[in-house]
């Protein structure tokens, strides 16, 4: 499924429509709606437009409509991200301590010595 069908289901669902009562409203076959959500047939501006209207966006707006799955995912990849960094940051910081030790016992050698 390309980008632009997963946004018009996903605004059919939001409006809690079928792909039956999308197809009447364009006045196109089930299937023929059912190729436009999954990606098979590419969108003619006239159909973008109609598609846009009926849903009372702009054309722009639909294109750029921002989906729950690509945000969640990058929320995730953003989540992933931030925790290995964090364990990073918990490793240097013991990576530290143990040079300061390190230091602290090479000092206390010298001044025993």
């Amino acid at each position: 499924m390309n980008t632009l069908g997963k946004k018009i289901r996903l605004l059919r669902h939001q409006n809690g429509w079928s792909q039956e009562d999308v197809a009447k409203r364009l006045d196109i076959s089930i299937p023929a709606f059912s190729k436009i959500e999954t990606g098979i047939t590419d969108i003619n501006l006239s159909r973008l437009e109609q598609i846009a209207k009926l849903f009372n966006l702009s054309i722009i707006q639909l294109l750029t409509y921002n989906d729950t799955e690509e945000q969640e995912k990058y929320i995730s990849d953003l989540e992933t991200s931030n925790k290995k960094l964090r364990e990073r940051e918990s490793e240097i910081i013991a990576l530290q301590k143990k040079i300061i030790d390190l230091f602290d016992e090479l000092r206390q050698s010298k001044v025993l010595s």
